[in-house]
């Protein structure tokens, strides 16, 4: 298979996602002529660091580039204020100037967090991500949205810093456990739901197949960076469109507060769930047939993925008090919830003035079914 590569255009700031099978192998050769000096800084976790630091700096050693890395903690509580002033400092330590690179080696976690640390690094420094997850490849990793979580919520500090390359190598999603690879999954059929009913029919029949199929996986990855890249141009800095990306989300978001954060449930599997539930409110409110929200939810469970608040190990608040925790979420204008909606997939939208009885009545009664 050849290369694929997807431009994200946002003029002089425009970047490209390069995806194929064994980039990681030639990292140096894609990163050198990015670089001012052969040198960079690299952030990972200990378990990605385990499998694939090594293969990355031998390639870029090959190229001539030097580099230093730090392993932080795996997991989502990585991404918060402790872990993100250490790799801040340690960055300083490494002493990275302003014209230097700093390297994301990870999931959405680490890509996150290290590419807001590049963002206040000396007011700015350039970054390369390198997702080695399906979730990273085909969401955090493009768009420039980087961050870390509070008390307060998921997201809530970070900056708009867009990255000057991503490479997404989806041979190391071979060394995925099945888990992490549904919950990234969750992101990839977000695409199809919010704007591409022929891609969301393509995966009802390939699904199946991305975790062995190389040809598969590569359509998968490069079609929904495509739409989120053609999204983000219109849209940097989610003022309309590119909140469309949100599908999902707002119920995801709360769900992930009102478990810890935990390995009680995956980003992914929060968006998967969140999006069954955006169809149902959607049917609710009799914006689309149905049969929409249960050929999605078919599709999920023919998956092998969460799909309903019955899905979530453990206690969960009720109504009210996920309610509650949505008034927390970025989406919240002018203490209005905003909610993406769909008339059908394939055709999702904005709304503003979705009736929080609406919500209410949808949570209470996929909470009784707990």
């Amino acid at each position: 298979m050849t290369m694929d590569c997807v431009r994200v255009e946002l003029g002089e700031r425009a970047y490209e996602v390069r995806i194929g099978q064994g980039l990681i192998a030639r990292a140096g050769d894609h990163m050198a002529p990015l670089l001012r000096r052969p040198q960079v800084a690299i952030l990972t976790d200990e378990t990605v660091a385990a499998l694939h630091l090594a293969p990355f700096q031998q390639a870029l050693s090959a190229a001539g580039i030097a580099s230093s890395a730090l392993a932080l903690p795996a997991g989502e509580a990585t991404k918060g204020w402790p872990q993100f002033a250490r790799a801040v400092e340690w960055l300083l330590e490494q002493k990275v100037e302003r014209r230097d690179m700093v390297v994301a080696l990870g999931g959405g976690v680490i890509g996150d967090l290290a590419g807001f640390a590049a963002a206040v690094l000396r007011r700015g420094v350039r970054f390369v991500q390198v997702p080695t997850t399906l979730l990273a490849q085909v969401d955090s990793s493009v768009g420039g949205k980087t961050g870390i979580n509070t008390a307060q919520g998921k997201n809530l500090v970070g900056a708009f810093h867009q990255p000057s390359l991503v490479l997404a190598d989806i041979d190391v999603l071979d060394t995925l456990p099945a888990r992490d690879f549904l919950a990234g999954y969750g992101e990839v059929v977000k695409y199809g739901l919010l704007g591409d009913a022929a891609f969301y029919d393509w995966l009802e029949d390939a699904g199946p197949r991305l975790a062995h199929d190389p040809e598969a996986r590569q359509r998968a990855v490069r079609r929904s960076v495509e739409m989120k890249a053609e999204i983000v141009a219109r849209d940097e800095t989610e003022e309309g469109d590119r909140a469309l990306l949100n599908l999902g989300h707002t119920f995801c978001h709360a769900l992930e507060k009102a478990t810890g954060y935990s390995d009680r449930l995956l980003h992914g599997e929060g968006v998967a769930i969140g999006c069954a539930l955006a169809f149902e409110l959607s049917q609710r409110m009799g914006l689309c047939a149905q049969e929409a929200p249960s050929r999605l939810r078919a599709h999920l469970r023919a998956m092998g993925m969460k799909v309903d608040l019955r899905d979530i190990p453990g206690d969960l608040p009720d109504a009210e008090g996920l309610l509650a925790l949505m008034a927390q979420d970025k989406k919240v204008m002018d203490g209005r919830l905003r909610f993406i909606l769909a008339r059908g997939i394939g055709s999702a939208f904005v709304a503003e003035d979705v009736p929080p009885d609406a919500v209410r009545t949808v949570l209470s009664e996929a909470l009784a079914l707990r």
